[in-house]
């Protein structure tokens, strides 16, 4: 009994939260939009500067799904003084009765309630295509928002409602009459929530609404920025009140007839063409609304295949994409086969060889679709892979048919990249036999680290014997390691694996990383999670900087997407002031720190070191004739006073290259992990990455030299 007393006494003491106690009042309900402000990651995927601009999508994929379903065909999107952002089409305007379930407003019910739209009825409903199947948009913006104002045309009248954190401010009310129908959302994220700040990238919004523009012919996009502009445009219930004040400023308009063939040939504009006419098939078929596909081979080695669902990008591909390879594939094979342009038996194309050079875009459009996640990054839905797989095929072997200069260009570039393939396989193998044979022996050049975790363990690719005998001097042998690559790599931008892996200095690089390369590329086998590229400071450095990069992003893109790469920053000044010791990181770093005059100070130093030695230089040869008294004794004390005070007190040193610097600096500055600093090389979009990496480094010299031309004032020259 005693026990049992014991128990139920310690029972009664225990308290809430302390992990032991466990009964229904530990079950918290969260109400309202409260779950989407307690996890905001679950529906935006993340608080970042992705999550950020993808409140801007949310709203812009309820006025364009308006568009797809034929009831716009202009929208606006302005970002405003104060960290606004406001979206404003010319659709049919979100519904304002009393929905009769809730005895609540139909536009209140979209802006507070998860789960709550015209998107979910079927054939009944609102829309027979929509993006944001998940009915949270609006709400979730709505919820993460400091402030947030719905307005909306409809049936005559100019109806208002505010809201500040997810909740209303006051019930919808009518202010105005109007002739336009329409919805307008104006709204503030909230920095509490974005904690790495709220300022909205305008170039990423502008390239956004470009993709968008291409997939709903017809449409207009506007895209504005006028966050530098204090003036009032115009009241917050006319449509497009900031695109038509006429003001002067940064903005971008995008309308295109031709739809995805536009995108085709935008994408491809810096690339020659393999086949003239660019193939394009838009369908219905049972279960799936559209399925539209347009693609053109180009002289390149690298694909760009772009995938949305019901006009909502899909970065990772889905079901559709996978039915798109395979219709591809088989297609190009048989046509092959039946032209005789390929061996029976012995040369099968593969879904890698199908795909080299190719840019492609393949659009569904569903009634139910399936995301595999809120941010809609991958298709699900089962039926598009079917779908996309008939009608593509279908249409892609009529179009081989009836465009036989095209089809025998198509299969001649899939051939070569075959037969390239089976090269690059041969000198991969021997490569990687060699390794094998050999104990998998790293790089002669190659210092390596002790460590064997490669969690902790660091790759630095320096340039130059010279700085890498001095970062193998000062560098930290347990957890870094040295790489020095002499000169200039090749540019792998228009070489193939076989040509590449013939080059000493790549080779290196490959047996370095232990990943390996091509299709037999693991990235669990890589040795260090921080490959960092320590360059010089000039214009050979930078060269050599982005030879690699393109390597990287071309062959080892899971490296820099799971952020294994960095750039080294090491000083450009060295300054000693008396006895403190400066590294300096930038030009406007150093004036920043010791003023604008500093650099005639030090050329005042340098004059008046060289005066001083002429003085005492005379004084030593007088000293010689009297062999009475010392040079510093000869020169008259007056002298050596207002020398003194004239002395400058600075002195600077310009690095051009590690291997000026003595292995103790080198540490100091560049290799110490408690006070370097290095810059993680991501890639926020890809398609301008890919289109870049073309530009810079591809064939297409008039592009090359008008994108030098344009940006020749941005450069740091070093003269």
């Amino acid at each position: 009994m005693a026990a049992k007393t014991d128990e139920k006494t310690t029972d009664k003491k225990t308290k809430k939260g302390s992990g032991e106690h466990y009964d229904a009042s530990s079950i918290t309900v969260l109400e309202g939009l409260e779950p989407v402000r307690k996890r905001p990651g679950m529906y935006i995927g993340t608080t970042g500067p992705d999550g950020l601009h993808h409140l801007v999508t949310e709203i812009f994929d309820n006025s364009r799904d308006e568009a797809m379903g034929g009831f716009a065909n202009d929208i606006e999107i302005a970002l405003l003084p104060g960290h606004r952002v406001r979206v404003a089409d010319n659709g049919r305007g979100i519904p304002v009765g009393v929905h009769k379930q809730t005895k609540l407003s139909a536009l209140e019910m979209v802006m507070t309630m998860l789960h709550a739209g015209g998107k979910f009825g079927g054939e009944d409903s609102g829309y027979k295509v929509s993006g944001g199947l998940h009915g949270v948009g609006a709400s979730v913006v709505n919820a993460l928002s400091t402030y947030l104002k719905a307005i909306v045309h409809t049936d005559g009248g100019i109806y208002l409602q505010e809201y500040a954190i997810g909740k209303r401010k006051a019930a919808v009310k009518k202010i105005g009459s109007t002739k336009l129908h329409g919805t307008i959302v104006l709204f503030e994220p909230d920095p509490s929530i974005f904690k790495e700040g709220i300022v909205m990238d305008f170039k990423r919004i502008v390239n956004q609404m470009r993709q968008q523009a291409y997939l709903v012919r017809g449409l207009r996009i506007t895209v504005i920025d006028a966050r530098e502009q204090a003036a009032t445009f115009g009241s917050d219930d006319e449509l497009f009140y900031v695109r038509e004040t006429g003001a002067d400023l940064p903005s971008f308009s995008f309308y295109f007839e031709n739809g995805l063939v536009s995108l085709i040939k935008f994408t491809n504009q810096l690339l020659k063409p393999a086949n003239k006419n660019i193939f394009y098939v838009d369908k219905k078929v049972e279960g799936v609304e559209s399925v539209e596909v347009a693609l053109q081979y180009a002289d390149d080695v690298s694909s760009r295949v772009l995938a949305f669902a019901n006009n909502i990008y899909n970065p990772e591909g889905g079901t559709h994409v996978t039915g798109f390879k395979t219709a591809l594939t088989r297609i190009l094979n048989a046509y092959a086969k039946n032209n005789n342009l390929a061996k029976n038996g012995e040369d099968t194309f593969t879904g890698d060889d199908v795909l080299e050079g190719l840019t492609a875009v393949v659009s569904v459009k569903l009634r139910e679709v399936q995301f595999e996640g809120q941010t809609k990054a991958k298709l699900g839905s089962t039926e598009a892979q079917g779908a996309v797989a008939q009608v593509f095929g279908d249409a892609f072997g009529a179009f081989l048919e009836e465009n036989p200069d095209d089809a025998r260009s198509i299969v001649n570039k899939v051939i070569l990249a075959m037969k390239a393939r089976k090269a690059a396989k041969a000198a991969k193998d021997s490569v990687l036999r060699k390794g094998a044979l050999e104990g998998m022996t790293l790089p002669g050049k190659l210092a390596d680290c002790q460590s064997s975790d490669p969690a902790e363990s660091e790759l630095f690719i320096v340039e130059g014997d010279s700085a890498g005998g001095t970062a193998k001097q000062g560098r930290d042998r347990r957890i870094q390691a040295i790489l020095p690559l002499r000169g200039k790599i090749l540019n792998i931008e228009r070489a193939r694996l076989d040509r590449m892996l013939s080059s000493e200095q790549i080779k290196n690089l490959v047996l370095a990383f232990g990943t390996a390369i091509g299709d037999t590329f693991d990235l669990a086998r890589l040795r260090y999670h921080k490959i960092i590229l320590a360059t010089d400071a000039d214009v050979d450095g930078a060269h050599i900087r982005t030879l690699i990069l393109t390597l990287l992003y071309r062959y080892f893109r899971p490296l820099v997407d799971n952020g294994y790469v960095y750039i080294a920053q090491p000083p450009l000044y060295k300054v000693k002031r008396g006895k403190e010791l400066l590294y300096f990181y930038s030009e406007e770093e150093k004036t920043k720190a010791l003023g604008k005059n500093v650099e005639i100070e030090a050329a005042e130093s340098a004059e008046l070191e060289t005066a001083k030695e002429e003085l005492l230089v005379a004084a030593g040869a007088y000293a010689a004739a009297r062999e009475s008294q010392s040079p510093e004794e000869l020169a008259s004390e007056a002298e050596l006073a207002e020398r003194k005070g004239r002395e400058a007190k600075v002195s600077i040193q310009r690095y051009k290259g590690l291997g000026e610097m003595n292995s103790d600096e080198l540490w100091e500055t560049t290799m110490d992990p408690s006070r370097r600093i290095l810059k993680q090389v991501t890639i926020e979009d890809a398609q301008d990455a890919d289109k870049v990496f073309d530009m810079l480094m591809g064939d297409d010299v008039p592009a090359r030299k008008s994108f030098i031309q344009s940006n020749a004032k941005l450069a740091t020259l070093d003269i």
